[in-house]
């Protein structure tokens, strides 16, 4: 077609073989041209310098007999200065390309397990990288990157793997649920313990100030009311106290029915019951004077 059009357009981003008599003669950059077909001049054809990719994909093996497939992606072009070798060295560049990927990588990935595979996927594109660009160089084609897009294992092994790691996820669950749970008991424990020391702590000073003012109460009663006995001055204070109790237990509505025995028996029984015990937790307390006599 060339051998009878005197003028011919070379698009942007193609660069144009020039042949003369069959042989080449010299490279048409992009821009109008003129052939002269009596002189056995003609465009012979074009190549696009434009980056171009392939995607290659790869099965091989790894160290640990493991079969994978690697999906690699390659960005190539023409190097224009050197378009006439890529012209007529190669016929199709992208089985060649194919070609030295599967040289380079079934070399390469067998020697790693299938973990370092993973780790060190990028070692594996520099080397094929490497290698291609040293093959391709020599036929006018320079190789930009090449990316391992990604490595999918055999199913089988895919499901190991992530039973391998859901194991291993609910182990370590497991240390830290039952890290928590020694916690949150030992600090249970600590409060329990702590709230019983301040309740009987509590309870000594309860009982130490119903000591001191059951004394106080007895002394000054005696001293103002002559002829009375400590006896009988304890008596009338456990009486007083005894139906405080009962008019706080009738004025309180969260409290059910209660029974207790009434009667001049039974009151003088309870009296005699609250002085025996004001008297041995006067005799326990550390700190205190001797119980007041009765």
């Amino acid at each position: 077609m060339g051998s009878f059009l005197c003028w011919r357009c070379i698009g942007q981003s193609t660069v144009g073989i020039i042949e003369k008599w069959g042989r080449f003669l010299k490279l048409a950059e992009p821009g109008l041209h003129f052939v002269n077909p009596c002189v056995g001049e003609w465009i012979a054809g074009t190549l696009s310098t434009r980056l171009q990719s392939l995607d290659v994909r790869v099965e091989t093996k790894t160290k640990d007999n493991v079969f994978v497939q690697l999906f690699c992606s390659i960005q190539f072009r023409v190097v224009k200065q050197n378009a006439d070798d890529a012209f007529y060295e190669l016929q199709n560049p992208q089985e060649q390309i194919q070609a030295y990927v599967f040289d380079v990588v079934r070399a390469n990935v067998p020697r790693m397990a299938l973990d370092e595979l993973f780790e060190q996927k990028g070692d594996v594109a520099q080397a094929v990288l490497e290698e291609l660009e040293k093959a391709m160089g020599s036929y006018g084609y320079n190789i930009e990157q090449f990316l391992v897009v990604d490595i999918i294992p055999d199913p089988s092994v895919r499901r190991a793997m992530n039973e391998i790691n859901a194991a291993q996820r609910m182990q370590l669950a497991s240390v830290y649920k039952g890290e928590a749970d020694k916690i949150l008991q030992v600090k249970k424990a600590e409060g329990e313990a702590e709230a019983k020391y301040l309740a009987g702590v509590g309870v000594a000073r309860q009982r130490q100030a119903i000591t001191d003012g059951l004394r106080e109460n007895v002394l000054e009663f005696s001293h103002k009311v002559p002829g009375t006995s400590t006896k009988d001055v304890m008596d009338l204070v456990m009486m007083t106290q005894y139906f405080d109790t009962m008019k706080d237990v009738g004025a309180s509505s969260k409290n059910s029915t209660i029974f207790i025995p009434h009667g001049p028996g039974h009151v003088r029984d309870i009296s005699d019951q609250i002085r025996n015990g004001v008297m041995e937790a006067s005799s326990s307390s550390q700190g205190m004077g001797p119980p007041p006599a009765f």
